[in-house]
């Protein structure tokens, strides 16, 4: 896209107003809007354009982005009576930022595109942290054409941007990857409840979580494969996994000891131990397949 073309964005709140603050140098101009009239005020200090609905956004900006609350709330600026529909103009494209339905998405899409408006889903990792530092991750489903023209504005709040396929699968990238993120924090507070009654003090613990995961790279290390599929023997990532195993379930096993020693039950470490393996692509060999080697 021209850094000429404006740029949109609807919704003020924790992430968007941090990304929107990122756009207030875009050549092209930026125009904001949200239903907190006072929540595009810091904005408009730094020379944003302030207007009260989505198609007032839709009247001055070819690339809009929509960072609301939930499915319904996109619904209805997209679509509403006084959504980026209802200007009437052509060759826009529209990032939905917020956590959806995939189907949402795709919906948007398909309503969308007879009106010569293109859209894109395009949520985000990184908190609120990243957002105001101009560091979160973005994973962008749509057509190449529309995903291309978002590359630069979205790059003055975005690290990494990855497109990840078509409408939807920026979404379905998106509930992955908070799958990962919300179970680890179910993970971490069974492991706090561990530590605690073992007399360690939690923020301890945590100081040496947040130091080794900064170096490891946490979870996401072990995220190397391009299939979830069992590992072949003649794979160069076998050994590595086979020794990552037995690393794994030894101190999963000795974690559980721990536990029932001081009567901590342990239901994510049970379930770890018994799925580990199998989730690096080492799953154990039957009953029958032991007998035959």
């Amino acid at each position: 896209m021209s850094t000429t073309d404006g740029v949109g964005f609807i919704g003020l709140g924790q992430m968007g107003a941090p990304m929107a603050g990122h756009l207030t140098s875009w050549p092209g101009g930026l125009v904001v809007c949200d239903v907190r009239a006072e929540a595009a005020d810091a904005l408009a200090d730094r020379g944003a354009k302030v207007v009260r609905t989505a198609a007032e956004v839709a009247q001055h900006a070819d690339i809009i982005s929509v960072m609301v609350l939930d499915d319904d709330q996109v619904k209805e600026v997209v679509l509403g009576p006084n959504g980026i529909l209802a200007a009437g103009r052509e060759d826009l494209v529209i990032a939905l930022h917020s956590t959806i339905k995939h189907s949402t998405a795709e919906q948007m899409a398909a309503l969308c595109e007879p009106r010569g408006v293109a859209v894109v889903d395009a949520p985000v990792s990184g908190g609120f942290m990243g957002a105001h530092e101009g560091r979160l991750a973005v994973m962008v489903g749509g057509s190449d054409k529309a995903v291309d023209r978002c590359r630069e504005p979205f790059g003055m709040w975005a690290e990494l941007f990855v497109h990840v396929g078509p409408v939807g699968y920026g979404t379905k990238a998106k509930l992955a990857r908070n799958l990962m993120h919300f179970v680890a924090y179910t993970a971490a507070a069974e492991a706090q409840r561990l530590a605690e009654v073992a007399g360690i003090r939690l923020q301890d613990l945590a100081k040496v979580v947040r130091h080794s995961d900064s170096i490891t790279g946490g979870p996401g290390a072990i995220m190397v494969r391009d299939t979830t599929a069992p590992l072949d023997p003649s794979d160069g990532l076998y050994e590595i996994m086979v020794h990552t195993r037995g690393l794994g379930e030894k101190d999963l096993s000795l974690a559980l000891a721990l536990g029932e020693e001081l009567g901590v039950d342990l239901p994510f470490g049970r379930m770890a131990l018994e799925r580990f393996g199998a989730g690096i692509g080492l799953p154990k060999p039957s009953p029958a397949d032991e007998e035959t080697t």
